[in-house]
């Protein structure tokens, strides 16, 4: 991740020496001084989905590299975010705590990343709408969202693609007569996965990985470039190939479990073991665009996640209780007039 001497070059307007942001609307640097806009387009653009391949056995030829950077450190999650051009906030995109800045960054290269494609009233906008249409919400919650803080970060993530050929055995129960059987059966199945999506930082909560997790597509990957990242945090990427290839495993695990029940066609299949050879493995290194909201009510800290990518909002969020009480009794008094009304026809 290139981000000092070029990079800050990149980033002065040529028709006034202003400092240029990457505008989501416009998809492109925009001068803040005089708004010229500078495209970001490359021939290259078509290339950024390009992957690589990886062989476990093979020595490791990508060591991360040292650069000086505009480094934020978190003193309350530990997160890193990089800035390109001037930093925008001191707090941290991930958990809202303050953040001290720092000279280095140790890291690796990102091969692509997606810009962000929606701007900063939209995505505060959509997580006010996501907070709007929550069941049994307290009736303040709107206004408290609406004046809490956005901010956007570029979050590492991996993608593998892998073919495994998979043996496995397996039991199932069936009836007989009264009784129930368990049989055992093995088989082999060959799975192939493409552009798996693994979050390549701890950082990357569940929460910021769903909301981002359905609006993957890899046509829109371009080549990195700072301009993309001017008046955004980024994390860069810190965990060697084999390191995200293990985090990856749990999710390989239940998708595998659940082609093998799928190839068994059984109901009550349990037991399930296999082996897999896995080969064919491909990996990108990519960055992609979420917007984070962090807000508190009543002492609890709580944050909305919305994608840079298509607007989608995930989030946390807190329940009245007195309208959770007045829906349970609604709906105890319409349970009751029904039982009533069928008891009063059932004596006609």
């Amino acid at each position: 991740m290139q981000v000092a001497g070029t990079a800050q070059s990149e980033l002065q307007c040529a028709a006034c020496a202003g400092q240029c942001l990457y505008e989501p609307a416009q998809q492109a640097l925009v001068c803040s001084s005089c708004g010229t806009r500078y495209g970001l387009e490359t021939d290259a653009d078509a290339d950024a989905a390009a992957e690589f391949p990886f062989d476990p056995a093979a020595p490791d030829v990508d060591p991360p590299v040292t650069q000086d950077a505009q480094v934020h450190h978190c003193e309350t999650c530990g997160g890193d975010v990089v800035f390109v051009g001037a930093a925008l906030s001191e707090r941290c995109a991930y958990c809202d705590g303050p953040v001290v800045s720092t000279g280095h960054d140790t890291g690796y290269a990102s091969t692509a990343l997606i810009p962000f494609r929606v701007p900063h009233k939209d995505a505060h906008d959509a997580a006010v709408d996501w907070v709007a249409r929550r069941f049994a919400a307290p009736g303040d919650l709107k206004s408290v969202v609406s004046s809490a803080r956005v901010a956007g970060i570029y979050v590492p993530f991996w993608t593998f693609d892998s073919d495994e050929a998979v043996n496995y055995w397996a039991k199932y129960k069936v009836r007989s007569g009264k009784n129930t059987i368990t049989r055992e059966t093995r088989g082999a199945v060959r799975i192939r996965f493409n552009d798996m999506l693994v979050p390549a930082s701890d950082h990357v909560t569940p929460l910021i990985r769903d909301g981002i997790l359905h609006e993957f597509e890899p046509r829109r990957l371009r080549p990195y470039r700072p301009g993309y990242l001017a008046g955004f945090g980024a994390e860069r990427h810190h965990q060697t190939v084999a390191e995200g290839l293990d985090a990856n495993v749990s999710d390989k695990d239940l998708l595998i479990r659940n082609q093998i029940k799928s190839d068994v066609g059984k109901s009550s299949v349990h037991g399930v073991r296999y082996l897999t050879d896995t080969t064919g493995i491909h990996y990108r290194r990519i960055l992609l665009p979420v917007w984070i909201l962090h807000y508190t009510y009543r002492g609890e800290a709580l944050k909305i996640v919305v994608c840079g990518m298509q607007r989608r909002a995930y989030g946390e969020r807190p329940f009245s209780v007195w309208k959770l009480m007045g829906y349970a009794a609604a709906l105890s008094a319409l349970t009751i007039a029904f039982g009533l009304a069928w008891g009063a026809g059932g004596l006609l």
